[in-house]
């Protein structure tokens, strides 16, 4: 009985031990990186993407400031010194 509950400690420290680094492969390297050539169409698309997306956001903004200067003229607002 003690035997089996010492193998079973034993796998259990083996499980959870991490894997080492001789027996284990990335999936993520395939060949060495050649900074000769730089991947161009990966550049354009960063690049690409975003300006896209500041060229949104500043539309949305300016809209949205549009849309403020039209909601305080609706409401009425005047340019009393007093008041402000």
């Amino acid at each position: 009985m003690a035997a089996g509950l010492r193998a079973v400690r034993r796998w259990a420290l083996a499980a959870a031990a991490p894997p080492r680094l001789a027996f284990t492969r990335s999936a993520f390297v395939a060949k060495k990186e050649s900074n000769a050539q730089p991947n161009w169409l990966g550049v354009g698309l960063a690049f690409g993407t975003s300006a896209a997306l500041w060229a949104f956001l500043l539309k949305e903004h300016d809209g949205d400031v549009m849309e403020y200067e039209r909601r305080r003229q609706a409401k009425g607002h005047h340019k009393c010194t007093e008041c402000s």
